[in-house]
């Protein structure tokens, strides 16, 4: 039987449908709760798994052999590896059932994913086109295979359905002055307006995006403050991208919990065009905010078309912290443009700057991910660094042409592993990976860290999960 994961059926109509979710960053998810929501709503008997938290060898097999459709969510690339070993897994039980992924990285993925047995890919506002499929199922249509293209229209939202999710407890949790607490995980908005080349969302939603109702983000916090959730985050991909929708959510959530906290993600250049809203923001409860700075090179800021600057990047943390707002900074450490001493730089100025304690020791390791579908593959300025795509691996791989780069991401991928598994001191890992940065260099004096005492003895609010990208 699913160990901790708790069912929901409607009976309808008689397509049986079973969501599965691989990984959503340690949150309870999204790509969960929001389809079984449209789902139910439509009247389809549906189940949702979350092999994240329950592994898939748990799984009932009598739950997979009654599947008429089976649907993976897969919003980023660690849940499409895992997702296509599921998918096979399934196939052997249950070799007649439907199998459909949906999410940004099976649209970026399709062509693989079609030719490898899969039935149907849905990808962008893919909801609706969910339920039109199983009522196809249910209909006995015919419906191998099926891709349309992302689907860019705005839904009529229900309340995202948390009942029998998997309880918050076992998702990432919040580190807060000495507290520990549950977090809830929601949606304000969906796509974004901004074409950055590295990121997975502009190939599918091409620089639009969707608003979810105030009173439905609403709705959902609320069944999540009554599961025990004690900080929201916002999982827009940008919740600046309409700041008066955001400003009126973040508003009407501290008019009914006043004492929840929350944080979200924005550019840079957001936080700078929008830093009158902070002081706002920040008395609703906003304790942090999470911004792709990426790098301090504003070469590769531009390869990258990141729309900022390191100045801009100095002036919104500066701007966040006048607020009293935590700046979370999250990285590209790795791409084809980084030199050892951009990435040496980058070192400098989180200790300089004090926010060594802001960045997960895991941010330093993150290699340039170049996926199908990348807008980085128009680009002439990466062609000479890739290789052949491996479709299985769904990724186009990349060399450096300085070897001493991927040697050293060799080097601080395996040393924080290691520290990550022995819950070291963050500060004494990224002193560690310090030295290693430097001892790749061949001349240069190595300057002494601040590691700034006062920061060293005050944490910053943090996630459990350390992954944000």
């Amino acid at each position: 039987m699913l160990t901790g994961v708790g069912r929901m059926t409607v009976t309808m109509k008689k397509t049986n449908v079973l969501l599965v979710s691989c990984y959503e960053l340690g949150h309870q998810p999204m790509g969960l709760a929001s389809p079984m929501a449209f789902l139910a709503r439509a009247g389809f008997p549906v189940t949702a798994v979350d092999i994240s938290v329950d592994p898939f060898e748990k799984l009932d097999e009598d739950l997979i052999r009654q599947a008429q459709l089976v649907a993976i969510s897969v919003p980023m690339h660690t849940a499409l590896r895992l997702g296509s070993r599921v998918a096979e897994r399934i196939r052997e039980m249950n070799p007649r059932c439907h199998v459909c992924f949906y999410g940004l990285y099976a649209t970026l993925n399709r062509d693989y994913l079609i030719r490898n047995g899969v039935d149907s890919i849905l990808g962008g506002e893919s909801e609706q086109s969910l339920v039109r499929l199983a009522e196809a199922l249910a209909n006995n249509s015919n419906t191998r295979p099926t891709f349309s293209g992302p689907v860019l229209e705005r839904l009529r939202f229900p309340v995202p359905l948390r009942r029998g999710l998997p309880p918050l407890e076992k998702y990432a949790h919040l580190e807060h002055e000495g507290g520990h607490g549950p977090v809830g995980y929601v949606e304000a908005s969906r796509g974004c307006l901004h074409h950055c080349l590295h990121c997975p969302i502009p190939p599918v939603y091409q620089g639009r995006f969707f608003v979810v109702p105030k009173e439905i983000v609403r709705a959902d916090i609320r069944q999540l403050v009554e599961s025990g959730a004690t900080h929201i985050t916002f999982g827009d991909p940008d919740f600046l991208n309409g700041p008066g929708h955001s400003l009126a959510v973040a508003r009407a959530l501290h008019e009914e919990f006043p004492e929840l906290t929350f944080d979200f993600t924005a550019k840079v250049e957001h936080i700078l065009k929008h830093r009158a809203l902070l002081p706002k923001l920040h008395n609703q409860g906003c304790i942090f905010v999470v911004s792709a700075i990426e790098s301090l090179s504003d070469h590769v800021l531009n390869q990258l078309d990141k729309g900022h600057t390191r100045q801009d990047a100095n002036e919104a943390v500066s701007a966040l912290r006048r607020t009293g707002i935590a700046p979370r900074p999250t990285w590209v450490s790795f791409t084809p443009w980084t030199t050892l001493r951009d990435y040496i730089d980058v070192l400098e100025w989180v200790d300089e700057e004090g926010l060594v304690g802001h960045v997960d020791p895991v941010q330093f390791t993150v290699r340039l991910l170049v996926p199908p579908g990348s807008l980085l593959l128009k680009r002439g300025a990466i062609q000479p660094f890739l290789e052949p795509l491996v479709p299985e691996s769904f990724t186009y791989p990349w060399r450096h042409p300085d070897p001493r780069m991927d040697l050293l991401h060799a080097r601080v991928s395996k040393l924080v592993e290691k520290s990550t598994s022995a819950d070291e001191d963050p500060f004494e890992t990224f002193s560690r990976i310090h030295d290693l940065a430097w001892s790749e260099l061949e001349a240069g004096k190595r300057p002494p860290l601040l590691l700034d005492r006062a920061e060293r003895g005050k944490r910053p609010p943090r996630l459990t999960e350390a992954w944000f990208c």
